[in-house]
């Protein structure tokens, strides 16, 4: 298994004038930090704990760490800003942007990220946050773009494939480009249509378990309209890849629809691993190239 990580700052490294602000919403003075791991920002992502106690959930980025890191940043602050309470998603308790430094604070979620590989108790109570989720924000509260914008260009990794073979390709995708080229078209037409505010980046490390077992759902900067299923098939691609039973999310779901939006993330996956890392997140390509190469078994008994 590959890590997702990026290379993180820490409370610390944040300026004395920022940490400051911090602690005006946090409402006192830091005295404890813990930087969480996961996740592919450079920026900060700590819990926090005052002198009288009060606890909160930091995360801060700066552009001259890497500059799409803070415009998704700026992202997450507009659109967690902006779900709802009764939704299950952390409540928000300041942010604020300076130019140099995009902050978000956040309650601290009492929990842990769910197990991999995937328990059946952990995916049942996953796929009941997402229906949760999907009657909460149905329609998108929050204008963001349609999920077919974030993912036309990525769901022609196969054709960019086919074009230009690298010499590792996968011999059964090799032998099946077309296949797999006209399944991902078959996923992008299927997303066109829906007007649920999805997260579109569901992984076990963007979720947290309760105490009480249920699931809140984390870190915002992708959402999208879609689908209302599209969090679903995107939980089970997740549970694929680390392991577990993704029937227990995708039975009832088009069989067609969810081979297709597989395909495309496999293509996508598989294709933009070929890139340099981006600045600061060394092991984003290789965490892409193992998702894809974990896809491709699930892929040759259903195409």
């Amino acid at each position: 298994m590959v890590q997702a990580a990026g290379t993180r700052i820490g409370w610390r490294d944040l300026p004395a004038g920022v940490r400051r602000r911090i602690e005006d919403i946090v409402g006192g003075p830091v005295v404890a930090a813990v930087s969480q791991t996961g996740g592919f920002s450079p920026g900060t992502a700590d819990r926090v704990v005052t002198a009288d106690g009060r606890r909160a959930f930091v995360k801060a980025v700066t552009p001259a760490l890497n500059e799409r890191s803070a415009e998704l940043a700026r992202e997450e602050v507009r659109i967690t800003s902006a779900l709802p309470a009764h939704a299950p998603v952390p409540r928000v308790l300041g942010a604020f942007d300076d130019g140099a430094w995009v902050v978000l604070v956040l309650e601290d979620v009492e929990g842990a990220h769910p197990r991999t590989p995937w328990v059946d108790s952990e995916i049942d109570a996953a796929v009941a946050a997402l229906a949760e989720l999907a009657g909460a924000l149905t329609p998108a509260p929050v204008p963001v773009p349609a999920i077919t914008d974030h993912l036309t260009e990525g769901f022609g990794g196969w054709q960019r494939l086919a074009d230009d073979p690298p010499a590792d390709l996968d011999p059964w995708a090799a032998a099946h480009l077309p296949d797999l080229i006209g399944a991902a078209g078959h996923g992008l037409a299927a997303l066109r249509d829906g007007n649920t505010l999805a997260h579109c980046d569901i992984r076990a490390d963007n979720m947290l378990v309760r105490p009480d077992g249920r699931l809140v759902i984390v870190d915002w900067p992708w959402a999208a309209t879609a689908p209302p299923w599209l969090d679903r098939v995107l939980l089970a691609l997740n549970i694929i890849v680390h392991g577990g039973d993704p029937e227990r999310v995708i039975a009832d779901l088009d069989r067609r629809n969810v081979v297709g939006v597989m395909a495309g993330f496999a293509g996508f996956f598989r294709d933009v691993s070929r890139l340099p890392p981006p600045p600061s997140l060394p092991s984003v390509r290789a965490f892409q190239r193992w998702q894809a190469d974990e896809l491709l078994p699930w892929l040759r008994g259903r195409l």
